[in-house]
């Protein structure tokens, strides 16, 4: 599922985009701010940590989603 689009109008976001969800679907919307505030230090430690967790998922050195969501909420 790609993005989706709102323009606030009024004070109010307005959404008019085609979709299969059905009626009543609650949507968390997050602004997206194009960009970051990382140095270029702490850039690179992102890329390499996210090399050494794609080698490891490629690996099957993974844990289970479910879980991961367990655990962030403290079950």
């Amino acid at each position: 599922m790609r993005g989706i689009q709102a323009r606030v109008v009024n004070g109010r976001l307005l959404v008019d985009e085609p979709t299969l969800l059905p009626e009543g679907t609650v949507l968390d919307l997050v602004i997206d701010d194009e960009g970051d505030d990382l140095s270029d230090e702490e850039r690179e430690a992102l890329h390499e940590t996210l090399e050494r967790s794609w080698q490891a998922a490629r690996r099957g050195d993974v844990v289970p989603a479910e879980e991961v969501i367990k655990k962030l909420r403290g079950q």
